[in-house]
């Protein structure tokens, strides 16, 4: 199903509303997370709140990888020493028994993620081993009905590794792909060849995983239209059930690999929008339905059908169709989301281990959500998941009037409607086929932490 008046390009309305500004992975965001509520607190509020009777999510971070992609700005450890992944295992799987002990409860996992880094770092015996413990810490699934998720890079997975992968329960596998052009690729220091990429991919439907996504990066060192064409040409042949387009965003003062990238080689300002609006249409052209700002789906899949049935959500891991999950998160860097609680890991692995050795858990930092927070959380979800919003139905939970309660935001929403971002009623907000892609613009709008009409260095562009 072909649904091209999902987005219509506006080139003025970009040019104006291209701020940078917030992802909505979480509201209160990251930046928040910097509370004066000790780690003790927050844990407390965590399993206080967290509601027993709900599924859960949990997500592995491996920091891992043998190679440094110079683009990249995630949490990582790079080593070609395979021997550092064990001990960080066997702290991992301390902390795992205390989170088990908190928060299991018998608890059916309904999602798993293994993220990083690279988690095929670790060798297949490593990762029967992490999947057995976390088997037996917590209630995993076993009729694979389960959204069960790892990210791989095609250079470090074997045709027996993804045997593996699906043996132990995995049935959704992520791509970092980022460009399939030689030049870019040695220009951020990750060749794969296509072919490589796409043996992963053939062998991994032969297996039976039942979702596959890839990651597309656009804005890389020598990237053009028409480079970038021929990737998505490339990419749209091999058919993924999802596709993740990203924005880099370079910025070598903070992300110290990014150094080895030359400004002189990034596509112009211009020419990255030429980039993306090339890559929406190209997409949609083939069949693709527009889920939200970088991501695409296929029709029938899981994302797209929960977005038609109003029943899609947002977090840490991105869009997800589990939105009756406490997130409980493990290993250096991980954000768990519990009830009233959102709290983050040590960020340095070093620290991270000392953290667990001493007392069992690596809480660095972390926010407890004020009703505040909850009903702006609600309204900022429901916009950047459905595009559309029921002002009755949203504040019903919390006993408010919509347009009382945001009283402060009405200006700003009426420029919007001015500007044909949204259509406005008493009843309702929409997002316009132009508003879609400046939906992060729009949600800022229901922020209470951040400034509105000035870019901040915290966050991203919008586009």
């Amino acid at each position: 199903m072909k649904r091209d008046t999902d987005i219509r390009w506006d080139l003025d309305l970009i040019r104006r509303y291209d701020l940078s500004g917030p992802r909505y992975t979480s509201y209160p965001t990251a930046i928040q997370f910097d509370s004066p509520l000790a780690p003790e607190a927050l844990l407390s509020t965590a399993r206080e709140t967290a509601d027993t009777s709900a599924p859960l999510s949990l997500y592995v971070h491996i920091p891992f990888c043998a190679h440094v992609c110079y683009y990249c700005a995630c949490n990582k450890v790079i080593t070609r020493n395979r021997n550092k992944a064990q001990p960080y295992l066997d702290t991992l799987y301390q902390e795992m028994a205390q989170l088990a002990e908190w928060y299991s409860q018998d608890r059916i996992v309904n999602q798993l993620h293994w993220g990083g880094g690279t988690p095929t770092f670790i060798s297949d015996e490593q990762m029967r081993e992490l999947m057995q413990m976390l088997g037996k810490h917590f209630r995993l699934r076993d009729d694979d009905k389960g959204d069960y998720s790892i990210e791989i890079d095609p250079r470090e997975a074997s045709h027996d590794t993804l045997g593996v992968l699906r043996d132990i329960g995995f049935n959704r596998i992520s791509l970092g792909v980022q460009d399939v052009n030689p030049q870019v690729q040695e220009a951020v220091n990750r060749v794969q060849p296509t072919e490589q990429t796409a043996a992963i991919l053939t062998r991994s439907r032969e297996l039976g995983f039942k979702s596959i996504n890839m990651d597309l990066i656009y804005g890389l060192p020598h990237q053009t239209e028409a480079s970038f064409a021929d990737t998505l040409d490339t990419v749209i042949e091999m058919s993924p059930d999802r596709l993740s387009v990203f924005n880099y965003a370079h910025l070598p003062d903070r992300f110290r690999s990014q150094k080895h990238i030359r400004a002189d080689d990034l596509p112009s300002a211009a020419a990255k929008l030429n980039i993306l609006q090339h890559t929406i249409q190209r997409l949609l052209d083939a069949g693709y339905v527009y889920i939200g700002m970088d991501h695409f789906a296929k029709p029938e899949d899981e994302l797209a059908i929960a977005q038609a049935e109003g029943k899609l959500h947002r977090n840490f891991q991105g869009y997800t169709t589990h939105s009756d999950c406490d997130l409980v998160a493990m290993g250096v860097s991980a954000i768990s989301q519990i009830g009233d609680v959102y709290y983050q890991n040590e960020h340095d692995l070093s620290a991270y281990t000392q953290a667990v050795s001493q007392q069992q858990f690596a809480v660095k930092r972390g926010v407890a959500l004020t009703r505040d927070d909850h009903i702006r959380r609600a309204v900022i979800t429901q916009l950047i998941c459905q595009f559309k919003l029921d002002k009755t139905a949203i504040m019903a939970p919390f006993g408010e009037a919509f347009d009382s309660y945001f009283k402060d935001e009405q200006d700003e929403l009426q420029q919007f409607a001015r500007d044909g971002l949204i259509t406005l009623t008493p009843e309702k907000i929409e997002v316009t086929p132009a508003g879609r892609l400046l939906i992060r613009r729009i949600c800022m709008a229901f922020d209470a932490y951040i400034p509105k009409q000035q870019p901040s260095n915290n966050f991203s562009r919008i586009i």
